[in-house]
Order: structure tokens, then C-alpha cells, then sequence
């Protein structure tokens, strides 16, 4: 069995930085309808990364669903349950493992679109490297220096049980180096200190924005690790299906329309947050890499959860003693309104 456990809970740590941003907001629709005003809170101020809300927002599809929504941005998965807990916010985009916890305590939250569908993190070389697996990445006259960005940083985390799965031993095959995130490692590469890097998302926008192609080599299985959802509560599907249903119908749209149409899709979010916009070349590369790692794997549609991935998550957080037991993650999340959405949209 692959070791997918401790990856999985690396991912309930990713505490993000604060912030906030608006959306448009106005009383009634083209068409004259009455609009519901609902609140979308994320625990990372970047607009690119939740591209599917930017373009149901700015492309008018919430709009025809007869929803207002506002995005604001608050400091990690925590911060955005308490204040769903606290009736604060209709719909969240908290992770899995926070998600679970809450549960756990009693909190009805539900997931009802998955945002993150792949591991946010991965090994990668350069593009015209000859490794192509991480098996390869085992030194004949000493380790293989692996960049990574901190010592105890979560992409550690991520990339050990890989190496040692591909039957490398730390200190003797490989060995790891802390060289910074994206654009301190695109020098370390550069300067050849490192073979291979352990990244972030971010990170590898940023090495491939600064003019260095980079090429995965993160087996398929480790990619199953999905990460950010958005999220309401039962009680709001018991009591406004109806809301529900039109808020995924919205990201369904949103996320088609950019894959379609990443080009506006981009101006979506520059809308969403002028500032990540200032650099575009940067704000582009994340764009592009979200599209691929915010898609399920095989063939599955947009915003579509995996039972089995479910399942690791709870198994995860009992192994690492968050949970004293297994709990029941068939509620804690709901593919309904996804399949619901993606049928209306033909």
C-alpha cells in the first residue's frame, strides 16, 4: 500500500495569509430578479487559485443563478469555518482535514465541490533532465541534492515517503536542501546546487515565470491527494437547495469557461484582486498550473470528489492522532450538485 497518509496531513496545515477582496455586488440581476447575497470565504487572499469563483463572479453566472456573492479572504481553513460556524458566510473553501476535525466537534459542514482535485505539491526536475522517475534520483558518487524550502517545510513531507517508496534511502541515495521558495530555487538550479526540487504550486509558477521549464516526475498515486473544497453547512442544503445547487451550477460554469477561455479567465481574476494582477506573467503561470491540478484524474468531471480519497483523509488524521477515532466521512461530503451542474450544462 502506497504511504499516502502523512501526505495527507501535511495538507490540513496549510495555513494561509490573510486578506480581503470584493466582488461585485447589486440588488438585482439583468434580468430585473431579486439576487441573493451570499459571502465566499478562502483561506488565501489569491484570486488565480480559486479561478472558478472569478469567472462565476465576473462572467455573470451566479448573476443568472440569482446570487450576489462577495469573496473575502481570511487567515486559513480555521479562520474560515469559525466563521461559517458563526453563520458569517454561506459558502467556504476550507481543506479536507480542518473540515473533518469540525466535523468531529460537531459542525454540520459539508463539501460540495472540489477545488483542489490533486496534490498541491510535487517533484519536479528540469526539462531537460534525464531523470524520469524518482527511482532515478539515487547518486553514484554520493546523494542527489533535493531543493526544497525549508527543512521541515510540508513539501518534506510530501517528497520523503516518495523517495522511499521508489526504494531510495535518505543520506545515502538522496539528501535534501534547503535552497527557499520559487525564485531563490530557480537559482539553485541554475547554479546546479540541485537536481530536483520538492514545490509547492506557487513554486513552480514562479521557476517556470522565470524562464526555467520544469517537468513533474510525482507518481500518479500521490496525486490523488486533493487539497481546498468549497463548502457549506447541512442545514443550508436542508433548508436552500436551491442555493446550493445555483452556487455549484456557478463554479461549474466558471471552471468550463476557463478552461475554454483562460485568457479571460485571467482578467477574471485581475478583477478579483488587482494586485495579484501586477504580475501578470507570474499571475498567468499560476493560472496555468491550477487549471491542471484543480482537474480530477481520470477523465472525472470538474469539482467532482473521490470516496476513497475521503476515506485516506479520515484514515490520516486518527494515524496522527487529530481523531480518536474513524469517523464517517460519507456525510462530510456530497457529489450531488456537481453532477447535478455538469448535466444542466450538457
Amino acid at each position: 500500500m502506497i504511504r499516502r497518509r502523512s501526505v495527507l496531513v501535511l495538507l490540513m496545515a496549510m495555513a494561509l495569509i490573510g486578506g480581503a477582496c470584493g466582488g461585485d455586488s447589486d440588488d438585482t440581476s439583468a434580468d430585473g430578479g431579486e439576487l441573493t447575497s451570499v459571502t465566499v470565504l478562502a483561506p488565501n487572499p489569491s484570486a488565480v487559485i480559486w479561478f472558478q469563483l472569478c469567472s462565476a463572479i465576473h462572467q455573470g453566472f451566479l448573476e443568472e443563478e440569482g446570487i450576489d456573492a462577495t469573496f473575502e479572504a481570511v487567515d486559513g481553513s480555521g479562520a474560515v469555518l469559525q466563521a461559517m460556524a458563526a453563520d458569517q458566510a454561506e459558502f467556504g473553501i476550507p481543506g479536507p482535514g480542518p473540515l473533518l476535525s469540525a466535523r468531529g466537534e460537531g459542525e454540520d459542514f459539508v463539501a460540495i465541490y472540489n477545488g483542489f482535485a490533486q496534490a498541491l505539491f510535487g517533484l519536479v526536475v528540469t526539462e531537460e533532465s534525464d531523470y524520469q522517475q524518482p527511482g532515478d534520483l539515487k547518486g553514484d558518487d554520493g546523494p542527489i541534492v533535493i531543493g526544497v524550502g525549508t527543512a521541515e517545510g510540508s513539501e518534506v513531507t510530501f517528497v520523503r515517503p516518495i523517495l522511499v517508496d521508489a526504494g531510495l534511502e535518505e543520506d545515502v541515495d538522496f539528501e535534501f536542501l534547503p535552497v527557499g521558495d520559487g525564485g531563490p530555487a530557480t537559482a539553485a538550479f541554475e547554479r546546479g546546487e540541485i537536481e530536483a526540487y520538492a514545490a509547492a504550486v506557487p513554486d513552480m509558477a514562479i521557476i517556470e515565470a522565470r524562464g526555467l521549464p520544469l517537468r513533474e516526475i510525482t507518481p500518479e498515486e500521490y496525486k490523488t491527494v486533493f487539497g481546498n473544497g468549497y463548502a457549506t453547512t447541512q442545514e443550508l442544503i436542508d433548508t436552500n437547495p436551491d442555493l446550493v445547487q445555483g452556487f455549484v451550477n456557478g463554479l461549474v460554469r466558471g471552471a468550463l469557461f476557463a478552461e475554454n477561455d483562460p485568457d479571460q479567465a485571467e482578467a477574471d481574476c485581475a478583477e478579483m484582486n488587482p494586485e495579484e494582477a501586477t504580475d501578470p506573467e507570474l499571475a498567468r503561470a499560476l493560472l496555468d498550473l491550477t487549471l491542471v491540478v484543480s482537474k480530477p484524474l481520470g477523465g472525472e468531471p470538474w469539482g467532482t470528489y473521490d470516496a476513497q480519497a475521503w476515506a485516506d483523509w479520515g484514515q490520516s488524521l486518527v494515524d496522527d492522532g487529530t481523531l480518536d477515532e474513524l469517523p464517517d466521512v460519507a456525510p462530510a461530503f456530497t457529489n450531488e450538485f456537481v453532477e447535478k451542474a455538469h448535466a444542466d450544462a450538457g
